[in-house]
């Protein structure tokens, strides 16, 4: 836990938890004026996918390792917010950290993963995304902007966690 507030100060202040929050979770707005980087990564078949592909839906960007635990518990329920809320409206891709195509395709495989999984072996992905912290979920808009960044796991299927998503699929 010391890990998750040192990285959250470092990268702005932990919210107070509120109306709208989850404990242990530090949900922080995009920074204003701060660009968005790319997101370009090959997935586990090799094709190359980006976030431009995905436009019209909110996504939901995870970044994860295997040997973290949060974020194992975090996936089943992250991969199910497109099915509660609609496939046509919400999206997932799960990005791996350091961590060899090889390992990641066996630990996606037994754990019954279906999110596309995108590879960052040298980490640089997450890097350029400021991601310090695992699990780290960012939420983009319809018309592809961050608006959220979320740190630590989250129980997607809680009411407050699916109104942050539903927020952003509004017209």
């Amino acid at each position: 836990m010391l890990g998750l507030v040192a990285a959250g100060l470092a990268a702005g202040p932990v919210r107070a938890q509120g109306q709208g929050e989850l404990p242990g979770v530090d949900k922080a707005d995009w920074p204003a004026g701060q660009p968005m980087p790319a997101l370009r990564a090959p997935d586990l078949q090799g094709r190359m996918t980006d976030l431009a592909s995905l436009r019209g839906k909110v996504v939901l960007v995870n970044f994860w390792a295997s040997w973290c635990a949060p974020c194992r518990v975090e996936m089943p329920l992250l991969q199910a917010v497109p099915e509660l809320l609609g496939e046509d409206r919400v999206a997932v891709l799960a990005v791996n950290f350091k961590e060899s195509p090889r390992t990641v395709a066996r630990f996606v495989a037994s754990q019954q993963w279906r999110v596309p999984v995108l590879l960052d072996p040298a980490g640089e992905v997450a890097r350029a995304w400021g991601v310090k912290v695992f699990p780290t979920t960012l939420l983009i808009d319809p018309q592809g902007h961050a608006r959220y960044v979320v740190r630590g796991e989250v129980d997607w299927s809680q009411s407050v966690a699916l109104d942050w998503v539903e927020r952003l699929a509004r017209p």
